[in-house]
């Protein structure tokens, strides 16, 4: 009998304490500011980017945005082996509405993306005028 009493009272104040919470996330929403983004899980957009920086030098393969990696020390230091061919660049804007799989802001229709054999992390590499550039993908995680 102890025990059923014990379950009804344990259910009782569960049930309370999530009824008291009485802001609604509308409301929690409506108090962020304009320029106050809300992070959600999830890869960022070409969007996001580029509201962040319009003249970022980004593609978009699958829900992956690669970003230009030539100014991150550890990336640029790996030793990484050119492996298999990802892709090509199919199309170049920067509208970020306008994004596709494969879709650059910089990288010329035709460049083509490869992924290292072996990587610490979502890296691709392109060769433009024979020089070598790494791009670091932007995962959420």
């Amino acid at each position: 009998m102890k025990i059923i009493f014990l379950f009804f009272g344990i259910l009782i104040c569960s049930l309370l304490m999530t009824s008291c919470n009485s802001e609604t996330n509308e409301q929690r929403i409506s108090e962020i500011t304009a320029n106050e983004r809300i992070i959600i899980n999830g890869n960022p957009t070409p969007e996001e980017i580029l509201a962040n920086d319009k003249d970022a030098d980004i593609f978009l393969i699958g829900d992956v945005v690669y970003k230009n990696a030539e100014d991150i020390e550890w990336v640029r230091e790996l030793d990484l082996t050119l492996g298999e061919k990802s892709g090509e660049i199919r199309e170049i804007t920067n509208i970020s509405s306008e994004f596709e799989s494969y879709t650059a802001t910089k990288l010329p229709i035709g460049t083509v993306i490869y992924t290292p054999v072996e990587s610490k992390g979502p890296i691709k590499i392109v060769f433009i005028d024979n020089k070598e550039i790494r791009y670091l993908g932007m995962i959420e995680g």
